[in-house]
């Protein structure tokens, strides 16, 4: 394996800018592509957003975890994972001010986006309760991680079958499903003359370019990092979780744009539904004990950041009000709030993580 901390922190910054730039660019085709595929099959934009959204742009988190993992450093695949699941919850505030009149909860016409909410939470409970409890290893992996391997698979499967009857109801004329399908139409015009096939294959072309950039920014990152003499687990749960979480910046900004409200939120909570099963991937290669064993303060207190901020916005889509500061909603600045907030704490917490920080 490229040894990137003897490149030399210039070299490291080029390597880290140009995959930026490639990562950004996939990330913006593959909303297009994703909603081309949506209207061609239709398929909902909720579960676009978790299938095809949600696991491209996971393809970064799953070459850190799985390359960290059976390299022998599982308590950077850790940090990194359960850093970026509250990060990406951030990302969705500020793709809240480019609505800036409304407040994102309140142009959410699809009730299936507070179910990949509660699936959410339900799965990081499950992971603050292996690393309060403690973990055991059976059949390679610990208990607790099989059993969110088997709620993630039971959620994917209630959430396939989840039949738009949308029993909660916009409380606005320019924010019903009707609305959005039609903003989706129109932005799917430009790829009307092209088949299916070939939009599978740009797809897949652009979830390559994702891959091969999420391993060259985590890898350049951390060595960037490394420089500056921060604990490991910071480095995973901050800096490497910048990294890894640019195609889903560039996904939900290019969504929320072009006014498929859905898909940028339902991209967020996919892609964090699928993070928090690498969990179970990173325990299967991670070495003959379990590896939320490892974990510490540090590791249990980023999952409750993370319950906190998708508590916050699901609280704002059962709620729906309308109300905007600093061209956000209450919601989007309360989860900033805490996600800033946490990170402090967690600046302080690096060097008493479980894991070896």
């Amino acid at each position: 394996m490229l040894d990137f901390a003897g490149l030399g922190l210039w070299l490291n910054l080029a390597i880290f800018v140009g995959a930026a730039v490639a990562v950004w660019m996939a990330g913006v085709r593959i909303t297009g592509y994703a909603n081309a595929i949506s209207e061609k099959t239709g398929v909902g934009q909720a579960f676009i957003g978790v299938v095809l959204l949600g696991g491209v742009t996971s393809l970064p988190e799953v070459t850190v975890g799985v390359t960290s993992s059976l390299s022998g450093d599982a308590s950077l695949a850790v940090n990194s994972i359960l850093g970026v699941i509250a990060m990406q919850v951030a990302i969705l505030a500020f793709a809240d001010m480019l609505i800036g009149r409304k407040a994102l909860t309140s142009v959410i016409p699809d009730p299936v986006v507070m179910l990949q909410g509660g699936f959410k939470i339900l799965l990081l409970s499950i992971v603050a309760a292996s690393i309060v409890v403690g973990d055991v290893p059976v059949l390679f992996s610990g208990v607790w991680m099989w059993l969110l391997a088997a709620v993630t698979v039971f959620g994917m499967w209630v959430l396939s079958r989840t039949q738009r009857d949308r029993p909660w109801i916009a409380n606005d004329e320019e924010v019903t499903p009707e609305k959005e399908e039609e903003r989706a139409r129109k932005a799917a015009e430009s790829s009307k003359k092209k088949s299916l096939r070939d939009i599978g294959w740009a797809t897949a072309a652009c979830g390559a370019v994702i891959i091969v950039a999420g391993y060259l920014l985590s890898r350049s990152g951390d060595a960037i990092a490394g420089a500056t003499g921060l604990g490991q687990s910071f480095i995973g749960a901050v800096l490497v979780a910048i990294a890894t979480s640019l195609p889903e910046v560039s996904t939900v900004f290019s969504a929320t744009r072009a006014g498929l409200y859905t898909m940028a939120m339902s991209d967020i909570f996919g892609t964090n539904l699928i993070d928090i099963f690498l969990l179970f991937i990173v325990d299967l290669t991670g070495g003959a004990d379990a590896v939320m064993n490892g974990a510490g303060r540090f590791e249990a207190f980023a999952v409750l950041i993370a319950i906190t901020v998708t508590a916050i916005f699901f609280i704002g889509l059962v709620e729906r009000r309308d109300r905007t500061i600093l061209k956000m909603g209450y919601d989007s600045f309360a989860v900033l709030c805490v996600y800033l907030s946490g990170l402090v704490v967690l600046y302080f917490l690096r060097d008493v993580s479980g894991g070896g920080g």
